[in-house]
């Protein structure tokens, strides 16, 4: 696919990074030279210019691109150059990157007699839904919807104290007789697993399972040790996402949010209605302990500086935070602190990933998300056609030619949400949800749900 990608900041330097190694034919346009420089390389070719100017757009090969994906650092920017590419170019994708809560909810602001942006992205509020989501779900490094919302992926980390702990993952079905899941994948010190039934569970696997958006606590619970949850969250940083994510919590827990800058305390306090607005600084130990950070059930740390979160994520966990996460941007830092004295690193530009690889999948997939920072993938796609057009339909899940490391969590059939076993047939229409522990096998999944020309 040919992508044309406007900014070169975190987001789109790591969107370029992640697309052009899935061997998509990637332009990257940036007013900075210097920062173009960084991120040339294979399968990225760079050109300095004015995101929005038709001449730009021409020498970065709009007139035969497949999607523009709009994401510096002005959302009129933004706008504008996907006005420019419908209008002049006819490029068929549009994706836009808009920040500003004010272009967010105008009837008829976006689409076909508006703004022609067929996707808004907004990092800030995919963060902080991600985050949200985690907080929902006790012990999930990763919570994603499917099916509409029915149906929920979660990767849950097996602790001490766990039900399952040094038990067969097919005990899952004895004590859970009427609740319907799926486990997809086992990651262990690194390496995946077959999500064989006689597999012993043990400290530090990460599971991921499918289940009834309803059922996932229960099932979740049985890798953890149960405590009576007061839902005290503490946030660190009171920037755009943590404001967010206090004004969404607010309403079902207990909120305190650190914030360094006393205009923004201020301004804070008056905005927010039921969060404890603390002036200070995160990595203050005097007033983590003042303030009992040692209840906590959840500390954020969000801020706009990697290090201040890290910091600040690992002080808090010392003092007694039962789940520590931290807002990271650099790429590097993720693997390197997850999983050590801090229980989730969110990486922005891995959620955003996530959010734009529904519209880059060929064939009809309707839902996609990166996992395990970027190695993994689970889509949801959709099967077309009859037994003479369809590699899938009709077939047995045991006779599809899935790649290794393919599994099939669920189907969504009309209204009923199906967990498959070996010898279940799909049928046109159904919703297949997979997990790929190796993403790069995805090309091959794609293909297998592509209909023959006999269907058209």
């Amino acid at each position: 696919m040919r992508i044309i990608i406007l900014g070169a900041g975190q987001v789109g330097g790591g969107i370029a990074d992640f697309l052009a190694r899935e061997g998509n034919d990637i332009t990257l346009v940036d007013r900075s030279a210097e920062r173009l420089a960084d991120l040339a390389g294979p399968g990225i070719r760079v050109l300095a210019g004015h995101a929005a100017h038709p001449e730009t757009l021409i020498q970065a090969g709009i007139e035969d691109a497949d999607m523009i994906l709009a994401v510096t650092d002005s959302d009129e920017t933004n706008m504008v150059a996907c006005q420019v590419a419908r209008t002049l170019f006819n490029t068929p994708k549009r994706l836009a990157r808009v920040r500003a809560p004010d272009f967010h909810g105008r009837p008829g602001l976006f689409g076909p007699d508006g703004v022609p942006v067929d996707f808004i992205i907004s990092p800030e509020q995919l963060v902080t839904t991600f985050i949200v989501d985690l907080i929902d779900q006790p012990g999930a490094l990763q919570s994603l919807d499917f099916a509409g919302g029915r149906a929920r992926l979660v990767a849950a980390r097996a602790d001490h104290g766990g039900a399952l702990i040094g038990h067969e993952l097919a005990s899952i079905r004895l004590r859970l007789p009427a609740i319907g899941l799926r486990v997809v994948a086992i990651f262990r010190r690194g390496r995946a697993l077959a999500p064989d039934g006689r597999v012993r569970i043990e400290v530090g696997d990460e599971v991921f399972l499918v289940a009834a958006r309803a059922d996932i606590t229960a099932v979740t619970t049985l890798f953890r040790r149960v405590r009576r949850d007061h839902g005290r969250v503490f946030i660190a940083g009171g920037g755009n996402i943590g404001k967010r994510l206090a004004e969404m919590l607010e309403p079902r827990y207990r909120v305190k949010l650190i914030e360094r800058d006393g205009a923004r305390c201020r301004a804070l306090a008056e905005t927010l209605e039921r969060t404890m607005v603390l002036h200070g600084d995160a990595v203050d130990e005097s007033l983590c302990i003042e303030e009992n950070i040692e209840r906590a059930n959840v500390f954020c740390a969000v801020t706009n500086d990697d290090e201040t979160n890290i910091l600040a994520a690992m002080q808090a966990k010392r003092l007694g935070a039962r789940r520590v996460l931290a807002l990271v941007n650099n790429p590097a830092y993720v693997d390197i602190i997850q999983g050590g004295g801090i229980d989730i690193a969110v990486s922005p530009s891995q959620v955003t990933i996530g959010a734009l690889l529904t519209h880059i999948r060929r064939g009809d997939v309707v839902a996609a998300h990166s996992l395990r920072r970027g190695a993994a993938e689970a889509i949801e796609a959709v099967a077309h056609g009859d037994a003479g057009t369809s590699r899938v339909v009709g077939r047995r899940l045991d006779e599809l030619p899935l790649p290794d490391g393919t599994t099939i969590g669920a189907i969504a059939r009309g209204d009923r949400l199906l967990f498959p076993g070996h010898d279940t047939r799909i049928e046109t229409g159904d919703h297949v949800i997979l997990f790929l522990a190796d993403k790069r096998r995805i090309s091959e999944v794609e293909r297998l749900f592509q209909v023959g020309i006999g269907y058209l």
